[in-house]
């Protein structure tokens, strides 16, 4: 994993969405390769207050401890986890149109969603989250959809 800091971190990842196409094979879950591009970017809007996503009722405690591990360790986030309605293509989310267009929808909002003047709305999971969690978060679950399509 790159470091939390490394200025270069968003390079990374933009360099590795370029190397996913409409094939890429899935080695887990059950959304398509377009489908995560459309899931990132709602994802993104959401953090950012463009698009509502409803609160998941934990406790404050499970909220904490949660966090801590998504963010704080390097324990690889879980595969086949549902998501939110909000942000699933297949439910309330953003529908596949064209797959380069919404790939460049993606890559523009995030980054704009890690512009030092970016301005977030809290986690529907984790709460309030300090800059450097909000960058982690980019990482972990930018990375952990590429990986699910092998880049």
């Amino acid at each position: 994993m790159v470091a939390a800091q490394s200025p270069d971190r968003v390079a990374v990842l933009e360099t590795r969405l370029l190397t996913v196409t409409p094939q890429s094979p899935r080695q887990w879950g059950s959304m398509s390769p377009h489908e995560m591009i459309c899931h990132l970017t709602d994802s993104f809007r959401a953090m950012l207050g463009q698009r509502p996503v409803s609160a998941t009722a934990w406790s404050p405690l499970r909220r904490r401890l949660v966090r801590l591990i998504a963010l704080h360790t390097p324990l690889p986030w879980p595969k086949g986890i549902d998501t939110m309605p909000e942000v699933n293509p297949r439910r309330q989310g953003t529908r596949p149109s064209t797959f380069e267009d919404d790939r460049a929808q993606l890559l523009t909002v995030m980054r704009q969603f890690v512009a030092p003047d970016a301005r977030y709305a809290p986690h529907p999971m984790f709460g309030t989250l300090t800059r450097q969690e909000w960058l982690t978060w980019t990482f972990r679950h930018v990375d952990h959809h590429l990986r699910q399509f092998g880049a």
